[in-house]
């Protein structure tokens, strides 16, 4: 795919694995760590390689520390694809972490990814858009140069109430989740990458929402849409991307591994978005927005996409990291 200018778009990919969603959801079984790498990553590596993509995928450290896995991980890099760190335990209430809980929690998830890909990451996306000043502080310590996890929409209550009703989470489990992607006032959060105030030269890339509205965008949302109509799905994109062209914003589009698989894949599984159809469909409806985002953009990964934020150094705001949920209050 080629853009018709020089605008870029970064795409990634959060790596979560059948077990993460299993444990998240609170559902039993998730401890012997059950898999879909095998089947997941070679569908998504094939897809790129026909567009001639190239994309960040953010491990989750676990997977990484597991044999079993290392062969669909390596996969990743021996393709040219970028990895970043997505944590080791995937606990979406990474937040809540101490400093010396996060900076082991990075290290060893770091260890385990250059082990099973030759390559350490120098960008995160925290589970579940978890976010802390303990965080950053730790990531800029440790030389990362961007971190992915602000995710400004104004519809996070409204997700987490969807993901609570179809749980089998205790209320304890439910605490701990209680900030699951963000609260409403995370929708104030700026669009446009940014530096984090006295974190050094770390940078912020947002994931995209629609400019002006902040409403998701990302493709596992536009799938749910096209359960509806795909028509209607495509034409939202089609809008968001002519905003985000108006505004200046170059998008930052997330990806997940459901998108490419349906029930017959993982019917463990079947209570997610989108899950009722069929693998195929899902995959043909992601190459559709994709091509659309070619269409206005050079889609790139998330690495390059920080350079070339760093080359217009001028034009970078600075943020204070001020949190509405944080490890040190």
């Amino acid at each position: 795919m080629k853009a018709k200018n020089n605008n870029i778009s970064s795409l990634s990919l959060d790596l979560d694995n059948q077990w993460s969603y299993m444990k998240t959801h609170g559902d039993e079984g998730w401890q012997s760590f059950p898999s879909y790498l095998d089947i997941v990553i070679p569908r998504v590596l094939n897809f790129l390689k026909e567009r001639d993509i190239k994309i960040t995928f953010f491990i989750v450290g676990q997977d990484a520390s597991l044999e079993k896995n290392h062969a669909a991980l390596k996969m990743i890099t021996d393709a040219g694809h970028e990895i970043g760190n997505h944590s080791f335990k995937h606990e979406p209430w990474l937040h809540l972490y101490s400093e010396e809980e996060v900076d082991h929690e990075l290290a060893i998830a770091e260890e385990n990814i250059e082990k099973a890909t030759g390559s350490r990451p120098i960008g995160f996306r925290g589970p579940g858009f978890s976010l802390s000043s303990t965080v950053l502080r730790v990531l800029s310590r440790r030389g990362y140069q961007y971190d992915a996890s602000t995710f400004p929409t104004f519809l996070g209550p409204l997700a987490r109430a969807y993901y609570f009703m179809s749980s089998k989470l205790s209320k304890e489990e439910m605490e701990k989740r209680k900030e699951l992607f963000g609260k409403f006032r995370e929708g104030f959060r700026p669009l446009n990458p940014y530096k984090w105030r006295l974190m050094g030269d770390l940078i912020e890339i947002p994931v995209t929402t629609m400019p002006i509205f902040k409403l998701p965008i990302h493709v596992s949302y536009l799938l749910y849409l096209a359960v509806f109509s795909k028509s209607l799905a495509l034409l939202y994109f089609r809008f968001a991307i002519a905003l985000c062209r108006l505004m200046k914003v170059q998008p930052s589009l997330l990806l997940h591994p459901l998108d490419f698989m349906g029930e017959e894949d993982v019917p463990e599984l079947a209570f997610f978005p989108a899950m009722n159809q069929p693998s195929y469909k899902k995959v043909a409806m992601v190459g559709k927005v994709l091509q659309i985002l070619s269409e206005h953009y050079t889609i790139v990964p998330m690495s390059q996409h920080a350079e070339e934020i760093k080359k217009s150094h001028s034009k970078i705001s600075s943020v204070q990291p001020h949190f509405y949920h944080s490890a040190t209050g």
